[in-house]
């Protein structure tokens, strides 16, 4: 008779939490895959992070998903970091391995896999804004698929400006910081194939000013929050005649990675998918398309 594996709890910490569809799509998984495995929602306050993690360690935790704004504030209290984490610059899982704590990032791959068939980047020009923790692995996302040209445009320059060193460190050969005036101005824009919201803005409901029309007419604009409405920014882009694209590809797509990364087995990628539409949200072709409830950041 096979060995009953024994029971595991995983769950995601940040602040806020209570909207996070993560619970639903793990819980589906480990329910496909015949384990009895539990994920849960922890709100944690950045400075009760430490302890947080402390206690995950002395329960024998599976596995914990971070979201914001605990991403970059995690890399202190762990163990290690793996080289996917180094890169991207930030943790949004968290992997344990013999009492050791050890920070991985599934973002920036998840962004990438939830891009592909809706934008050719390879040699193009990019625009990410926003300079925090998404921002790093869009950033290092865009980088890995061959991006030509970076514009990192955030309220605060000196952020851009470490984001773009990063990035330039990753092997971007251009890449430049700008203020978020040069969205409205339009200068960033004219030649960019890609334009990448990673700030939360829209899930307050407020906008990001940018001249879309600037752009060429088959710039593909993206947010990383989704919704049962589109963010104002993926309004005005659709009224311009752009395409757009949600969060909700990459928050598969990133959920699916970290469930390999604890349970050592391919994710069932459809049960997951059908977690998330039974919550409310539609996925084409498990990448975006959101159609419920309030907006929601897509890393959670």
């Amino acid at each position: 008779m096979a060995r009953r594996e024994q029971a595991r709890l995983f769950g995601v910490l940040g602040e806020p939490v209570e909207h996070s569809l993560s619970p639903a799509m793990h819980n589906a998984a480990f329910a496909a895959a015949g384990l009895p495995h539990l994920y849960l929602r922890y709100r944690v306050p950045p400075h009760r992070l430490r302890a947080a993690l402390d206690e995950a360690r002395t329960l024998g935790m599976g596995g914990l998903n971070l979201t914001v704004p605990l991403k970059e504030a995690v890399r202190p209290f762990l163990d290690a970091v793996t080289p996917e984490a180094e890169r991207v610059g930030a943790v949004n899982t968290v992997l344990f391995r013999g009492g050791r704590l050890v920070g991985d990032n599934t973002d920036a791959r998840g962004f990438a896999r939830a891009l592909r068939g809706h934008a050719r980047i390879r040699g193009a020009a990019a625009v990410v804004i926003g300079a925090g923790g998404s921002a790093r692995a869009v950033g290092a996302a865009l980088v890995a698929s061959g991006v030509r040209r970076i514009v990192v445009a955030n309220r605060t320059v000196a952020r851009a400006d470490a984001l773009a060193a990063r990035l330039h460190a990753l092997g971007a050969a251009d890449v430049q910081p700008a203020p978020l005036t040069a969205l409205v101005r339009g200068d960033a824009l004219a030649e960019a194939a890609l334009v990448v919201n990673t700030t939360s803005t829209g899930l307050h409901g407020a906008a990001v000013r940018v001249r879309h029309a600037a752009t060429p007419r088959t710039c593909l604009f993206v947010d990383l929050v989704y919704g049962a409405r589109p963010t104002p920014f993926l309004v005005a882009a659709a009224r311009a005649g752009r395409p757009t694209l949600d969060g909700a590809g990459m928050l598969l797509h990133q959920g699916a990675l970290a469930w390999e990364a604890w349970n050592g087995r391919p994710a069932p990628l459809g049960a997951m998918a059908r977690a998330l539409a039974d919550a409310g949200l539609a996925l084409t072709r498990l990448g975006a398309a959101a159609t419920f409830g309030v907006p929601r950041p897509a890393h959670a």
